[in-house]
Parts: structure tokens; sequence; C-alpha cells
């Protein structure tokens, strides 16, 4: 059970610190204590909406409602206000809660609902509240969908305590521990890296990199994804050393990137894990073992994997239960069949090790943010004088691959009145970088857009 591993420490080292953010720290026996208010006021709710930021009112609420066995909706900062309006029809919270400044986001999206904040939560007594059932939801995160909404996939509580296991047996985290998690916790990523630090009784430090070196203590661990460890790569002063493992994931990493952190970081272990909202942790790729060349990883312990039609397909019991899309749904649907799942990736799999090769969609995946090209170009072809449009994705050193575009217009078109339509009409990452005029778009001799060419003259426009 979740909560039954973090009140170990609350019980065991109660003054050590559990969490700093910018705006303070909590020890283990304070965050048990302020979740523990919070999921006497939420128990009772089957789902709790909350748009979280990397601040201490946030943990708490997340843990809370862990907690009282409410299933976590996680908002995200990049909504679009039908987005957020369909996802909270959808999900039907029994309270939906942010802190200041994402209560005035949420206001500007169109919602005029009650809203509640963390301040709200932790005002009343805590009481014992009932363990909650580990087949029950822990999480109700969002996923991109080809319809242009976002949808709901769901994870048990099962599903997430399986994954703890699993982290433990790969990764060093312990009660000695100092973990960095930057980034901001309405990405799964850096929730469940939050979680498992906290199951371990390490201590978490949430604030961005820039302010470590101002600290005077450096983490023993880093959990990231590619984009923030370049950054931390080309700009945070670290102690050699003094980092131990660092554990990425939510996206494609670059060769040229970890070998630039490794010389930042000598002695560290580099550790990049594939995985998926709908898969949890398939496979582990460690500079601590050798990797065979293009592997994405080690299968992890309890997981199978398989090839049909050139796709991979993952059996384990992190897999998640399906998707909520409509308030009438009695369960989630379009789950794993007969315990196998896969998320469109293509690859191979070879003695215990696993190898990508690509997606058979076009999903393109931004900073470990999927962006559905479909939903780029419906946006381009509403502005006026567009004709055609074409979304790829392009390689990126930072993000992974970022969206561009190519045009055909029939009549001039404004570049900074079309930004302002796309800044509209689109979420923060899939907001193209690069958007270039071309006489027709590419096809093979099929008639199928192609999107190898669309790429190159994407790169060719950019180079003159």
């Amino acid at each position: 059970m979740i909560a039954g591993r973090i009140e170990r420490w609350a019980r065991g080292t109660p003054d050590s610190c559990a969490v700093t953010a910018a705006d303070g720290s909590l020890s283990y026996r304070e965050l048990w204590d302020h979740s523990g208010r919070v999921a006497a006021r939420v128990a009772g709710m089957p789902r709790v909406a909350v748009l979280p930021a990397s601040d201490l009112g946030s943990v708490v609420t997340l843990i809370g409602a862990i907690r009282a066995g409410s299933s976590l909706v996680l908002l995200h900062r990049h909504l679009l206000p039908d987005h957020l309006a369909s996802v909270l029809d959808i999900s039907r919270p029994g309270a939906v809660v942010a802190s200041t400044r994402g209560r005035d986001r949420l206001r500007r999206l169109g919602y005029d609902g009650p809203l509640e904040s963390p301040t709200d939560l932790t005002a009343a007594p805590a009481t014992p509240v009932a363990d909650p059932d580990e087949s029950a939801e822990l999480l109700a995160g969002l996923t991109s969908g080809t319809s242009g909404k976002p949808k709901l996939f769901v994870r048990s509580r099962r599903s997430w305590t399986r994954t703890l296991d699993r982290s433990d047996e790969e990764f060093t985290v312990d009660e000695h521990s100092r973990v960095a998690a930057p980034g901001v916790l309405d990405h799964t990523h850096f929730l469940y890296g939050l979680v498992h630090a906290l199951t371990r009784g390490a201590s978490v430090d949430l604030r961005p990199v820039d302010s470590w070196a101002a600290s005077g203590a450096d983490p023993t661990h880093i959990y990231t994804v590619p984009t923030i460890a370049h950054d931390i790569a080309r700009r945070v002063d670290l102690t050699p050393g003094s980092i131990r493992e660092v554990l990425s994931s939510g996206a494609f990493w670059p060769e040229s990137g970890r070998r630039q952190l490794s010389d930042r970081l000598p002695g560290a272990t580099l550790v990049h894990f594939y995985g998926a909202s709908e898969l949890s942790l398939v496979a582990v790729s460690s500079s601590a073992e050798p990797v065979p060349p293009g592997s994405a990883g080690r299968l992890v312990s309890g997981v199978q994997a398989r090839v049909v039609d050139g796709l991979v397909e993952v059996h384990s019991d992190m897999n998640f239960d399906g998707y909520m899309t409509s308030p009438d749904d009695a369960a989630p649907t379009g789950g794993p069949v007969d315990g196998w799942m896969g998320v469109g990736d293509r690859g191979e799999v070879h003695e215990g090790w696993l190898f990508l090769t690509g997606r058979s969609s076009d999903t393109i995946v931004r900073g470990g943010l999927k962006v559905e090209p479909i939903d780029v170009e419906r946006a381009l072809r509403e502005f006026p004088g567009i004709v055609d449009a074409a979304c790829v994705g392009a390689p990126h050193v930072r993000m992974g691959h970022v969206p561009v575009a190519a045009i055909v217009v029939d009549d001039p078109v404004d570049p900074a009145a079309l930004r302002r339509h796309l800044r509209r009409r689109l979420e923060a990452p899939a907001l193209p970088a690069a958007v270039v005029t071309v006489s027709s778009l590419p096809r093979t001799p099929r008639g199928k857009l192609d999107r190898t060419a669309v790429l190159a003259a994407v790169q060719a426009e950019a180079r003159t």
C-alpha cells in the first residue's frame, strides 16, 4: 500500500526532511499530518481533480487524496478551455483543487464551478480513513488523442504499487538520498518520482535546477527528462561525485546529450527507462551495465514483450486499466486484451532486450509530451488563406523532437496573426517551432502525404 510505505517513515524518522520546495519544506511528520487533514476532507470522493504546481500545498493535496482512496484526476497547465471542460465532464470529480495561480488559470480557461485550495483542505483536523482497495483507481491522467481531445487513462493502485516494487529493484534511492525532481508535478513522470522517493524515505527537492547550487546541498539523485538533463549539463554547477544516479524517462535521449551529462557528472550512473502512461515501466538502460547498441533497455522483472505485425506489445501487472471517454462508462475501455497492450511503438525483442524502431502513428513526442500532427494541421487549415497543411516532427537536441509545419496558401498569410491563432487553438507543446510555405505538399506515388519529404522541405527552407 502506497500510503503505508510513507507512514513507515513518518513514524520511523518523523523529523527527517520529506520535501523541499520554493515555498519551504516539510518533515515526514508534518507531511503525514497535513496530508491526513486533506484525506479527511476528501474521503468518500471517488475522484479529486488537481492542477498541481511544484509547491508544498500540491504535495500535501496529492498525498492526501491517495491516502483517502480518491482517484487523482491530474490536470495540467497546457489544457485548452474545451479540453478542461471535457475532462471534468467525463471524470465528474468531487472537488477541483489548485493553488492561487492555478485557480486563476482555471478561471481563465472558463471553469466557473467550486474551487478548493490546499489551505482550505488542511483547515480541519485529521481523522482516520479506511485503507483503499488496491484494485481501485489511483490516477486518471491525460494523454493525447487523435480526436483533438485528451483521453483519460486509468491506473489502479495495484499498478502503481507494482511499479514502485520494480523501481525499488532497479534504482538506488533510499532513506539517505536527496532526490531532485525539478519538473512540474502535472507531469506524471515527476509525480511518480515524488511518490517513489517518499515511499523510500528520501528527501525530495522540487525546486528548479538553478536553485541547487545556491542551496549548498547537491542532490544524490536527479529525477529528470532529457530536456531538463540537457539544461543541467549546460548550466548547473554541481559538485563532481555528489550525484550517484540520474533517472530519466519521457522522451528519446540523444546519445550526444548523455555524453554531455556524463562528462559533467563523472561517476554518476545514467539510467533511462522506457515506458508509457498505459504500460508504466517496461525497460531500463543503465550506464552501469553493457547495453546492446540501439537498445531501449533490458526488460524489467515481471514484464514480457512480444512483437505482433511489427508492433511491440507488453504484458505485466503494471499495465493500465483502460481509458475513460464518457461519464456514462461503467468501466474503462480500450485496455489490455488478455493482459497484452501496445501503444503503437515498432520494434523487436532479443534475449530480454527491447529495440524500438519508430512509431506506427505520426505522434510527435516533444520533451516527453505527445503532440498529434492532425491537431496542428486542423488548426492551420482553419486560418484564412491556408488551403493545405502538414505537420511533422523535426529532431531537436533538447526536446528530442519538435513539431514543424509546411503550408500551402492561396492568399498571403500574416505570420503574427497566424501565431496568435495557433496559440488560441493549440496547447503549448503543439505550437510549431517553424511554419514554412511550399507550393504543394509532397506526396507518395499512391497519393499519401510524404512526411519525410515534408521534413526535408521545412529544413531546406530553414537553411535559406
